[in-house]
């Protein structure tokens, strides 16, 4: 038996502890916002927290999540105001929306970790995740706007 927290829930997992986390959160919990884009963790769709640190769910086995604390979208800000989120809507920065809850979920770890983020911060982390529609201008200037408004 794995005993996990999801989004502030003690939940117990009974099932193959290689299963991807990603399938867990989706399938069996109804978390329908961590998305599965690559599978190989190349292209962020999948970023959750797993105890504050941005983790790529598709790769992580249920094994390794043993004891932890995950966060997904949902589990973010239970208003959605977490000022990552009020930078996104207040720059629109989503276009197609499909990388976005990744996008949102690892930049979000950044301006919660990393006091006077500069733009190389920035670039480095979030090189790991993708955006097909090209709207990483805008994911930058909504970083840095949550940055300035100060995380968590």
């Amino acid at each position: 038996m794995i005993s996990l927290s999801v989004n502030g829930e003690d939940r117990q997992f009974d099932g193959d502890p290689d299963m991807p986390l990603l399938w867990y959160l989706r399938d069996e919990l109804g978390l329908t916002g961590t998305k599965f884009g690559c599978g190989i963790a190349q292209c962020g769709a999948c970023v959750v927290h797993m105890d504050d640190y941005p983790t790529f769910a598709c790769v992580t086995p249920m094994a390794v999540a043993e004891g932890t604390q995950v966060k997904t979208i949902e589990g973010l800000s239970p208003d959605g105001n977490h000022p990552v989120q009020v930078a996104w809507r207040d720059l629109n920065v989503s276009q197609c929306g499909y990388c976005q809850a990744g996008q949102i979920m690892q930049a979000a770890a950044l301006v919660d970790s990393t006091p006077d983020l500069t733009d190389e911060d920035i670039d480095t982390v979030m090189t790991a995740n993708l955006c097909r529609c090209g709207t990483y201008p805008r994911i930058r200037a909504a970083i840095q706007q949550a940055a300035q408004a100060g995380g968590k």
